[in-house]
C-alpha cells in the first residue's frame, strides 16, 4: 500500500463524525419516521394527532418520536398533560428531505422508488 492511500485509510470506529451521521440516517431510515417528519413540517403536533394522521398505534408513534429525538431531529415541549412535537432544525431537515427527493428522482421514480435497490448485502427488494 502506498503512503497516500494508507494516510487516507480511516477506521470507522475512529471517526466520531461517521457515528453521528449514521445516527442521523438511522432516524431517516424508516417510512413511519419519514411520515412523522413530513407531518411535523406543517407545525407542531401532539402524539394523538400524529396517531390519527398516520393510522399507527400510539406506542408505535411514541417509539418513533423517541428515536427521532435521540437522533436530534425532533424536540418536544410540554403543553398541559401532553407534549407538542416539532422539528428541531426545520430548514435543515426540509433541505435533507428535498435532497432525498432529488436523489430519488435522479436514480429512480421518486413516487415509487423504482430502480432504487437495497444494498446487495441486505436484500434485493426495491425501496418503498
Amino acid at each position: 500500500m502506498n503512503t497516500t492511500s494508507s494516510a487516507l485509510a480511516v477506521r470507522v470506529d475512529q471517526t466520531p463524525a461517521l457515528s453521528v451521521a449514521a445516527c442521523l440516517f438511522r432516524g431517516l431510515g424508516d417510512p413511519a419516521r419519514l411520515a412523522i417528519l413530513q407531518h411535523l413540517t406543517l407545525g407542531e403536533h401532539k402524539v394523538t394527532e400524529l396517531t390519527a394522521h398516520l393510522g399507527l398505534a400510539q406506542s408505535t408513534v411514541s417509539g418513533h418520536l423517541a428515536c427521532l429525538r435521540d437522533c436530534g431531529l425532533v424536540s418536544s415541549r410540554p403543553q398541559g398533560r401532553s407534549s407538542m412535537w416539532s422539528l428541531s432544525a426545520a430548514p435543515e431537515i426540509l433541505a435533507v428531505l428535498a435532497a432525498a427527493e432529488g436523489l430519488l428522482a435522479a436514480t429512480g421514480d421518486a413516487a415509487t422508488g423504482d430502480a432504487v435497490a437495497l444494498c446487495p448485502r441486505f436484500g434485493t427488494d426495491t425501496a418503498l
